[in-house]
């Protein structure tokens, strides 16, 4: 299995290693050694959260290696008059009688609540590589679907200012 990522998405990954192995390992791991010195580990509540942040870091560090390790490098590319990757799309929700923008985005950058939705979900895997006036129908699962009509395409390119999803 592997994420289908841009170069964009892997540059911005490695940035966020090389920032947690370089500025935030060294300070967790004085925090570490710092609450140690407290005393009697066994009741050291700051002795404890130091070593989850410490696992934490060291969790996702370990999470961005196998993703770069893993993917498959995407282009973001389309032909001018279909929805592709990084474009504003503009579609009418038949059934709430509703107009939304939204950007398609790779899974890492996805957070619905701006309006970035996954090439992956079940309205952008529906919408890559339609065309303006097109009625599409959106299959979330097997009892539920939905038609939308695309009523712009924007163009878009892969946007540095894009954040990577974390936690």
């Amino acid at each position: 299995m592997y994420d289908e990522l841009t170069e964009v998405d892997i540059r911005k990954m490695q940035e966020e290693i090389d920032y947690r192995v370089k500025v935030l390992r060294p300070q967790i791991l004085e925090d570490v050694k710092t609450a140690r010195a407290f005393g009697d580990l066994s009741e050291n509540f700051e002795y404890k959260a130091a070593k989850q942040e410490k696992n934490k870091n060291d969790s996702r560090i370990r999470y961005l290696e196998r993703m770069i390790s893993t993917a498959k490098v995407i282009k973001a590319d389309s032909k001018e008059n279909e929805v592709g990757l990084f474009d504003r799309v503009e579609i009418f929700f038949e059934e709430d009688d509703e107009t939304q923008t939204i950007r398609l985005v790779t899974t890492l950058r996805q957070d619905a609540s701006k309006g970035l939705i996954s090439k992956e979900s079940p309205l952008g895997k529906a919408l890559l590589g339609r065309r303006a006036g097109d009625r599409v129908l959106v299959e979330v699962n097997k009892d539920y679907s939905y038609h939308v009509v695309i009523r712009s395409v924007e163009k878009g390119g892969d946007d540095e200012s894009l954040p990577i999803r974390g936690y």
